[in-house]
């Protein structure tokens, strides 16, 4: 797993990267649904989430020695 780490860590330690990192978190984690969302929007949205976090988490630990 740590190999992998150390590919996700390239990817998003750059400018470009960091760059597209912060866009995914804009339209996942930081994003809000309204009360009325419907159930299928939230599960949409929190894997959405789900899948941003796990990237932020590989690329950390990439970054780790």
């Amino acid at each position: 797993m740590s190999d992998i780490a150390t590919h996700y860590a390239r990817v998003f330690s750059g400018p470009s990267g960091r760059a597209v990192l912060m866009h995914l978190r804009k339209i996942t984690i930081e994003r809000f649904l309204p009360p009325d969302a419907t159930d299928a929007q939230l599960r949409s949205l929190e894997s959405q989430r789900a899948l941003v976090h796990q990237i932020e988490k590989l690329s950390a630990q990439g970054q780790t020695p």
